[in-house]
C-alpha cells in the first residue's frame, strides 16, 4: 500500500526496480552520506526502510551543494527519478534502485545525536532511555512494536471470533489486596480519601460475568509498585479475559487456541497440543513451577541412598537432590570451582556444591569421594542414569530453598549447554497450585494466586480441616520457563466467598469493607466462571526472542521506576499539594 501524501509519492522501503524511469517524492531522516567528488549519495530512512539518493555534481550542482549542509537525522524532502543502481546492495530490500535528485528540500534540521541510529548502537542503556524518542528510530526497537502490534492485532481477531467483548473497565479503583502494593491517587474532591491504580481488573471482570456479558476481553494497563527487573514493569500490559458457564477445560482449551493462533500467525509455527503437569511435579522435578522443558535435566532425589555413610552434609540435611548434565563429565576444576561459586551466590542461596564425573574412560571422580567409596559413587550413576563423560551435580539443604537453588543450577548448566535456544519454543500448563500459602511471618494463610480462586472440587472438605493441602482450581500457562499466562475458575457463591475470606484472616466487617460490592453481586445469580489474564510485555518479548521487555513497550520506566526521559516521577507544587490536603514533612531528600 503506498502511503501518498502530499509530501511524498513513496516511502523509503517501497521502490524497487519495476519502478525504473517513475518521477517520485521521498521524505525521511539522513541516515549517512558518503561524497565521492563527482557524486553524492545520502541513505534517506523512514520507518518503512532505506533508500539511495544519488546527487550528480554535474548535472545538479545546485542540489549537490546542499547535501554539504546536511548532517545525520536531518529532516528532508526529495524530488527524482528512480534508476537502476550500479553497485547493487543486496542486504536491503531497495537495493536494486536509487533515486536521483532534483529538488531537496530540508524540512528539519537536527543536532548530532548522542548515540548512533544504528542497529548496533554505542548508547547505553540509560542514554537511550533519556533520548527514547530517537532509540525508536533504531531498526530492532522499531520492528518489536511492530511485533507488539501485530500480536494485538491477532489477539483482538481470535477473540472476537470466540464471541469475546473487549470492554473497559476503570483506571481510578479502590485499594484492595491483591499481594503487591498499590499505586494510589489523591483524590481532591474527596479529601482524604484515595484511588488506587488497579494491579488486575480482577473484580470488574468478575462483575461483568454476573452483568450476563458471557465473555469479555481486555488489553489492559495494569500497575503494581514492587521491584523491577528485566521482566517487570511498574506498568504492564495484560490480556485479561473472563467466560461464563465454563470448567477449568473449557478455559484451557479456548486459551491454548489463542496462543496457538499466535504462535501460527506471527511466527508460521504450528505448536502441537500442550502436555499438562501438576504443580506437585514441576516442583519434584524442576523446582519451580514455571519449568523450563526445551531441555530434560530432571531432579533426582536421593536422599534415601546417600544418608548414613557419615558425611555430615548429606545426614543432617532435609533433603538432598540432583541433576545429570550429558556431556559434561570431563569439566575442569575450574569450571566446577566456577558452579560452587555460582550455587553460593547470595540471590541462589546454596552453601556448597558435590559433584561426580562419570569420566569417558569409565571412572568416577568425585568431590567427596572419601566418605563415598567407588562401589557407592556407582550406585549414584545408575541412580542418576548417568554414562561415561556426564555429569553429576548434587545440593544438599533446607528443602525449598535447596530446590530453589538446585532450578538456579538447571538453568545455568542448560544456558551453558546451549540448550535454551530463544528459537524453540516449549509451551505447558501447569495446575492444581496450592490454594493457600502460610505465612510464618504473619501467623496467617494467604491466598497463592488471589482470594477469589476456588478450590478444586475435589478437595473441599479439607479447607477446614488441612488448608495447606487443598489445591487450587488454577492454571498457569508456561512457555520456555517464563509464566506467560495464569487464571483461575472462580468462586461465585457467597457463601463460600465469605469461608475463604475468614480463612485469610479478614474478619465479616473488613470483608464487606474491601469487597461488599462483590459480595452483593454474587446475591443477584452469579454464573459459573473462570478466566485468564496474560502477560503481553512477556508474551511479545519470547516471541521478539528478547529476555527483557523494555523494548517491546514504547517508553519503559529503568529499574527504579523511574522514567528518565520525562523524569518521572517529580514533585508538584505546594499549591497542588495544597489542594489535596497532602503534606510532605519529614520525607528523606532524595539522592
Amino acid at each position: 500500500m503506498t502511503l501518498v501524501t502530499k509530501l511524498r509519492t513513496h516511502t523509503c522501503g517501497e521502490l524497487r526496480l519495476q519502478d525504473a524511469g517513475k518521477q517520485v517524492e521521498l521524505c525521511g531522516w539522513v541516515q549517512r552520506s558518503r561524497d565521492l567528488g563527482g557524486m553524492t549519495f545520502i541513505d534517506l530512512r523512514d520507518r518503512f526502510g532505506i533508500t539511495q539518493l544519488a546527487f550528480n555534481t554535474e548535472t545538479h550542482k545546485q542540489q549537490s551543494e546542499q547535501t554539504r549542509q546536511l548532517g545525520r537525522e536531518y529532516v528532508i524532502r526529495i524530488a527524482g527519478k528512480v534508476a537502476e543502481r550500479s553497485n547493487k546492495n543486496s542486504k536491503i530490500p531497495t537495493g536494486d534502485i536509487e533515486i536521483v535528485v532534483e529538488t531537496l528540500e530540508i524540512l528539519n534540521p537536527a543536532l548530532t545525536p548522542p548515540f548512533t541510529i544504528e542497529d548496533q548502537t554505542d548508547g547505553g542503556d540509560e542514554l537511550r532511555m533519556k533520548y527514547r524518542y530517537l532509540d525508536i528510530r533504531r531498526t530492532p526497537v522499531r520492528e518489536a512494536l511492530e511485533l507488539r502490534h501485530r500480536m494485538a492485532t491477532e489477539v483482538r481477531k481470535y477473540l472476537d471470533s470466540q464471541q469475546f467483548l473487549e470492554i473497559e473497565t476503570p483506571v481510578l479503583i479502590k485499594s484492595t489486596p491483591e499481594g503487591a502494593r498499590d499505586f494510589v491517587v489523591p483524590s481532591r474532591m474527596n479529601p482524604g480519601e484515595f484511588y488506587a491504580l488497579p494491579q488486575s481488573p480482577q473484580t470488574f471482570k468478575q462483575l461483568l460475568m454476573v452483568a450476563g456479558i458471557d465473555r469479555y476481553f481486555q488489553i489492559v494497563k495494569c500497575f503494581r509498585d514492587e521491584d523491577l527487573r528485566a521482566d517487570r514493569q511498574p506498568e504492564f500490559t495484560q490480556i485479561d479475559c473472563e467466560m461464563c458457564f465454563v470448567q477449568r477445560t473449557d478455559i484451557l482449551h479456548m486459551f491454548e487456541g489463542m496462543v496457538r493462533h499466535l504462535f501460527k500467525a506471527v511466527k508460521n509455527v504450528d505448536l502441537p497440543e500442550l502436555p499438562h503437569m501438576s504443580y506437585a511435579d514441576a516442583m519434584k522435578f524442576y523446582g519451580c513451577d514455571k519449568p523450563d522443558t526445551r531441555f530434560g535435566m530432571k531432579f533426582f532425589e536421593l536422599k534415601e541412598l546417600v544418608s548414613g555413610k557419615g558425611f555430615p552434609v548429606f545426614d543432617k540435611a532435609e533433603f538432598v537432590a540432583g541433576i545429570c548434565a550429558k556431556g559434561c563429565g570431563e569439566y575442569t576444576r575450574k569450571q566446577l570451582d566456577e558452579l560452587t561459586e555460582f550455587v553460593k551466590r547470595p540471590q541462589i542461596g546454596a552453601t556448597g556444591l558435590v559433584y561426580l564425573r562419570c569420566q569417558s574412560d569409565g571412572t568416577l571422580k568425585s568431590s567427596v569421594d572419601k566418605f563415598f567409596p567407588a562401589e557407592e559413587l556407582k550406585k549414584w550413576a545408575e541412580f542418576f542414569a548417568a554414562l561415561p563423560g556426564d555429569l553429576i551435580l548434587i545440593l544438599a539443604g533446607e528443602k525449598n530453598k535447596t530446590r530453589k537453588a538446585l532450578s538456579e543450577l538447571r538453568l545455568e548448566m542448560g544456558s551453558r549447554l546451549n540448550l535454551r535456544d530463544p528459537a524453540k519454543f516449549a509451551c505447558l500448563w501447569v495446575l492444581d497450585f496450592p490454594l493457600l500459602e502460610w505465612n510464618e511471618d504473619a501467623q496467617r494463610w494467604f491466598a497463592m494466586h488471589h482470594p477469589f480462586t476456588s478450590a478444586n472440587p475435589e478437595d473441599l472438605q479439607l479447607l477446614g480441616t488441612d488448608p495447606g493441602s487443598v489445591r487450587a482450581n488454577a492454571y498457569d500457562m508456561v512457555i520456555n520457563g517464563v509464566e506467560v499466562g495464569g487464571g483461575s475458575i472462580r468462586i461465585h457463591d457467597k457463601t463460600a466467598q465469605s469461608q475463604l475470606f475468614s480463612k485469610l484472616g479478614f474478619t465479616e466487617e473488613e470483608a464487606h469493607e474491601q469487597f461488599g460490592f462483590l459480595l452483593n453481586a454474587f446475591e443477584y445469580g452469579a454464573p459459573p466462571h473462570g478466566g485468564v489474564a496474560f502477560g503481553f510485555d512477556r508474551l511479545c518479548s519470547l516471541f521478539g526472542g528478547a529476555d527483557s521487555i523494555r523494548d517491546f513497550i514504547a517508553f519503559p520506566k529503568n529499574n527504579t521506576g523511574r522514567d528518565v526521559m520525562i523524569n518521572a516521577p517529580s514533585k508538584i507544587s505546594e499549591g497542588q499539594l495544597k489542594e489535596l490536603f497532602i503534606k510532605t514533612e519529614g520525607i528523606p531528600k532524595s539522592t
